[in-house]
């Protein structure tokens, strides 16, 4: 079931791999803040902080209709977004999506009234759909200096490994 970027959206990731949907929604959900990186006009990159919404089964998250990562966006669709951690040894995991966004409908846009968004006029916000190419969730067990990776696309379908580090 593809979104409207023609990818899959949180719902099915929900539905194909629910560690990684369970582990990254309490990630965002803690943090309230997620890295989104996007790629400049010249190729570069930049990375900006945003505020991610799960909402009726989709990523959405909305940005400043003039910033540059809107019009990074508008003009290449493609997108990471990594959760936060505060700090080296915090054991916090780590979620880790890629794929193509696509501006929101009306009607999604109305129905997010948890975004910080709701409250602008459409021409002060601009709110994407994130579509998921893969999504990968990384859980830290510090004491036992074990890293599990759980990963998901629709190709691949889910994978699980655990393995020491450093």
């Amino acid at each position: 079931m593809a979104g409207a970027t023609g990818m899959p959206g949180w719902r099915e990731l929900e539905t194909r791999a629910s560690t990684i949907a369970r582990l990254g929604q309490a990630r965002l959900t803690a943090a309230r803040i997620a890295m989104l990186g996007t790629l400049r006009q010249d190729g570069s990159p930049r990375i900006s902080p945003v505020e991610p919404y799960i909402i009726d089964g989709h990523l959405l998250l909305g940005v400043m209709s003039w910033s540059g990562k809107a019009a990074d966006l508008r003009r290449d669709p493609r997108y990471v977004l990594h959760s936060t951690v505060t700090g080296p040894d915090s054991g916090e995991g780590e979620l880790k999506l890629h794929g193509l966004v696509a501006v929101a409908g009306p009607s999604r846009r109305r129905n997010a009234g948890e975004g910080w968004w709701s409250a602008q006029p459409p021409d002060k916000a601009v709110v994407f759909v994130l579509g998921i190419a893969q999504a990968l969730f990384v859980e830290w067990d510090i004491e036992h200096a074990q890293m599990t990776v759980h990963r998901w696309s629709r190709r691949d379908g889910y994978r699980q490994a655990t393995r020491s580090y450093p």
